[in-house]
């Protein structure tokens, strides 16, 4: 694969996996790790890029949540939804510190469009959360990588 291949397939595995969608990745940005032809801060930047892009698709179904609750296709359940909604209004923009959890965190972006939370404060702290967990995710797959 290429260098652009592994920074395209990233960005697009971790776009995909803030969307509602259960994918990995972090097993992406593993996997492109272990490959060690691009600079680690490179493919962190790009798995943070994509996963960021993401969650803002999910705080703009949140946005005009509206529209869309009744249709079959809309990924979050009404449970979920509810769940979310009572973390977020109790935690308000902060919670948006746990974007990164599997689960709870992709409805938690999804809630503050809901909650009409402003897209930038949105995006710096889901930016800080996202970063920090492929950060650790790099950090741990280097000591494992090299033993």
């Amino acid at each position: 694969m290429t260098d652009i291949g592994t920074c395209l397939g990233l960005l697009l595995v971790s776009f995909l996996a803030a969307t509602l969608l259960p994918l990995q990745s972090e097993a992406a940005l593993v996997g492109a790790i272990a490959l060690d032809t691009l600079p680690i801060a490179l493919l962190v930047a790009v798995a943070s890029l994509g996963n960021v892009l993401g969650s803002i698709v999910n705080w703009l179904l949140g946005r005009y949540v509206d529209r869309f609750r009744e249709r079959r296709w809309f990924p979050v359940g009404p449970a979920m939804l509810e769940r979310a909604r009572r973390w977020y209004g109790r935690y308000g923009r902060w919670s948006l510190l746990a974007s990164w959890l599997p689960v709870i965190g992709d409805p938690l972006t999804l809630v503050a469009g809901v909650m009409r939370e402003p897209l930038g404060r949105f995006v710096l702290i889901v930016a800080m959360a996202k970063t920090l967990r492929y950060i650790f995710v790099a950090a741990a797959a280097r000591g494992l990588l090299a033993l």
